[in-house]
Order: C-alpha cells, then structure tokens, then sequence
C-alpha cells in the first residue's frame, strides 16, 4: 500500500510538471502578442519574464538597450529598478529587527535623536508603510533642479526634516520617498554599512543575485540598459539623474532574472523569518505593506510593486497562491510595464485579455455622450475633465494634453494612445455620479464634481 501511495505521489508530480508546461506552452503566443502589441506602438522596450514555481515560461528582450549603436534589450540587460528598490530597504529594516537591532514600532527620534519635535510620534513601521506624514521631497518644487548634484543621506534628510508633517503618523496614507530616504539613513546609522554594503551582503550575494546592485553613473557596468524618453521624434536620451538622489528609495538596479531569484528567495522563507514576512506583506492603509501593495486583481491574490526613474518604468509581480512571478522592466519611460505585467498574468491564469488593436468601437448616441461632461477628481488637485466637441468624447487630467476617448458599450470606453479604459457610473436616478480609470492593474475612482 505504501509504495502504491507513493507511486501516485511520484505519477501526480510527473502530470503535475507535464501539464505545467504543456499550459505554459498554449500560452505562449498570446504572451508574445501581448508584449507585441506595446512594442509596436512605440510603448515598450525592456525585457519581460514569466516564471511559474521554479519554472521560466516567458524570457526575452524587446527593443534597445542602447539605441546608438543598435544593442539589444536580452534577459540578462541592467535596468535601473526606481521604487521597486523600496522593498529591498523593507526587507533590510526587517532583517534589523530579528538581529535585536531595532524595532519598527520604535520611534525614528530613538536613533536620530535631534530629530524635529514634530516627529516625535513616527514610527519605523510609519516610514515603512507610507503612514508617516514627512512630505515627500520629490514632490518639492525644486527638485527638478536639485536630482543632478551629488548628495549624501545626511543632505537628502535635511531637504524634508524641518517641514511641517502632512498629517498626524498612522492616520492617513501618502506615498513618500522621503521615507525610504529615512530608512536608507537608518540602515547606514545602526548598522554601520553603507546601504549599498548591507543589500549587497545580506540580500544579492546569499541569493546569488549577481546582476543587481547600487547604481552609479560613475561606474562601467557591463550590460546597462540605458535610459530614455519617448518624444514626438521618437526616443531621446533620457535626463541625468545621480544616483545617490533616489538612494534607499530607489537607486537599485538588477535584470528580469535576478528579480526572479529575489522573489523565489523572498517568498520561500529564505529572506526573512516567518514573522518578519508577515509583516512585510500584510498591508496596513491603501493596500500597501512594507515596500509593497497587496490587492486581489481578477480575484487573485498579488503582492506588486512599480517603479519610475528617468528613462525606466519598471514592475514586479507575484500571486503567491499560485507561485507566479511577472517581471517587466523598460528602459523607455512609459507606463506600458503595469499594462503587460497584468496581462502576462491574465494570460498565465487563462484569462481573456483584450489588447488596445482588438477593442471594437461602437457609436453612441450624441445627448448620451453630453451626459458625461464635467470634472471628475481622482485625488485632491488633480482632476480628469470630460468635454464633448461634435460627437467625440475628449478627456483632459491635470497639466496633461487632452486626449479623446471612444465608446467599447455605452458606458464604457477607451483611449487609443494608451491602454486604459474609463467606465461611468449613474445612480438609480440616471445621474452621472462618477468614473473609474482602469489600467494596468490599477482602479482610479473619480467623484463628478
């Protein structure tokens, strides 16, 4: 009986590994076609992987890494991460804690001790959940002019430290560099390395992540991607940027396979303690942990984060009740890796997915359209505006161009420059009450003012 048991055991693994593959192997065409269809729309050049357990489904290389002298983007490209460093500095604090070194509900002031008195009440967990209320730096109207000096942690901490908390700690959520600046400095204080050092030592070398480091301008690094930005004429080279600016909130760069690596190690205990990884990803406000959103997309779980820095967007996605792992990272500043990571995904799952070339358009009637005209706020100052010229819907957000839309169903619609869609919504009255932005993996409700 025993050996029976154990050769059903041995013949459901073998089916198990077999139709893995065989799926992966149907799906493959329409994740080329998915990624395809931003390459052909001049919206993407990057690499993209889709991994399945310890399975490699999709790999490849679309596009330049340089487009000077004609280099190809390849699985092994470097590529500026942006935020996705975030949980790198997430999983460094945490380290910290089960070594005795610090607690995250202790207070920064304990370990910066002429710290503001309006920091008093925040918290390390506040800096690691994006509760604390530091504004946020890069959000400042000189910093625009300020990302091309060098700085040090110290210099950076001083931009924000003495401005006034946007709200009281835990009580309300707002993304902040500023806090991952803080952390960054954090690591370096109580540790006694450089943020570069302590990633280096206790994440990349003990994962085998041999690709990804601290960026540096100053450094010949063999195949980096380098940066750019889509303009009317085509790609230009993207803006300098030095990267000790970004620091511990974003200065990490790595390849689709290395992030693999990290995610296999990360979610298969190999990182943190049990503890410690529940606490990195179970999410505090907004759907954000620890240096990462957890949501449920399409009914599946998936633990995400995106990243943008001049002339690189980037995201990284698993849905852990599956072990399913999406890597995309670009190297021209466009929004296209949210886009193809959640379709990579659909796919993988079995799901339709309807690419920008293949929506229909339908005519809707004119007073129907008139309906919809008016302001709709997504977040405070920042505004989508619906106007109606002739029969064409047309759609403006704040200090952006305008941009017409057209009717998939009454409802909802869609631009054709990019791969979104905006749904109305009435209340039983027939009244327009709001819209939703949906794309990539993202939902924007927006109240009609």
């Amino acid at each position: 009986m025993t050996k029976r048991i154990a050769m059903i055991l041995v013949l459901a693994a073998s089916w198990l590994a077999f139709s893995t593959r065989l799926y992966a192997q149907d799906n493959l065409p329409r994740m080329e076609q998915v990624v395809q269809s931003y390459v052909s729309d001049k919206q993407f050049m990057g690499s993209v992987l889709v991994a399945r357990g310890g399975t490699t489904v999709f790999d490849k290389g679309y596009g330049f890494a340089n487009l000077e002298w004609n280099i190809p983007n390849t699985p092994t490209t470097k590529f500026r991460l942006g935020s996705i460093t975030k949980q790198f500095t997430a999983a460094s604090i945490l380290l910290l804690e089960e070594r005795g070194k610090l607690k995250t509900d202790d207070p920064v002031k304990k370990y910066i001790p002429d710290a503001p008195a309006a920091w008093d009440k925040v918290t390390i967990y506040n800096l690691l959940t994006h509760t604390s209320g530091i504004a946020n730096f890069t959000s400042f109207p000189d910093y625009a002019s300020t990302e091309t000096a060098p700085t040090t942690p110290e210099k950076l901490v001083a931009r924000f430290r003495d401005k006034p908390l946007e709200f009281q700690p835990g009580e309300k959520w707002n993304y902040s560099n500023s806090g991952y600046v803080l952390l960054g400095y954090l690591i370096e204080k109580i540790s006694g390395q450089t943020y570069e050092q302590f990633v280096q030592q206790n994440i990349f070398s003990p994962l085998g992540m041999k690709d990804s480091g601290y960026d540096s301008h100053r450094t010949i690094m063999q195949r980096r991607a380098t940066g750019y930005t889509p303009s009317d004429n085509g790609p230009v080279n993207a803006g300098y940027i030095d990267m000790s600016i970004p620091f511990s909130a974003g200065a990490l760069y790595s390849t689709t396979e290395d992030l693999l690596r990290w995610e296999q190690g990360l979610f298969s205990g190999k990182v943190l303690s049990a503890t410690s990884f529940e606490k990195m990803t179970t999410p505090f406000k907004q759907d954000y942990a620890c240096g990462l959103g957890v949501r449920i997309v399409s009914g599946h779980k998936v633990i995400e984060h995106g990243g943008g820095i001049e002339g690189f967007n980037t995201q990284l996605a698993y849905y852990p009740d599956d072990k399913l792992t999406v890597v995309v990272l670009a190297n021209l500043k466009e929004g296209a890796p949210d886009g193809i990571a959640t379709k990579m995904a659909a796919v993988a799952h079995g799901e339709k997915v309807v690419l920008i070339s293949e929506r229909k358009e339908v005519k809707v009637p004119t007073n129907l359209l008139a309906e919809y005209v008016g302001s709709y706020e997504l977040q405070p100052n920042f505004v989508m505006v619906v106007s109606l010229k002739g029969d064409q819907l047309i759609t403006q957000i704040t200090g952006q161009p305008e941009v017409p839309i057209f009717a998939e169903s009454e409802k909802m619609f869609f631009p054709k420059i990019v791969d979104a869609e905006i749904e109305f919504f009435k209340n039983d009255k027939g009244q327009v009450t709001h819209l939703v932005l949906h794309q990539g993996s993202q939902d924007h409700k927006a109240i009609k003012k």
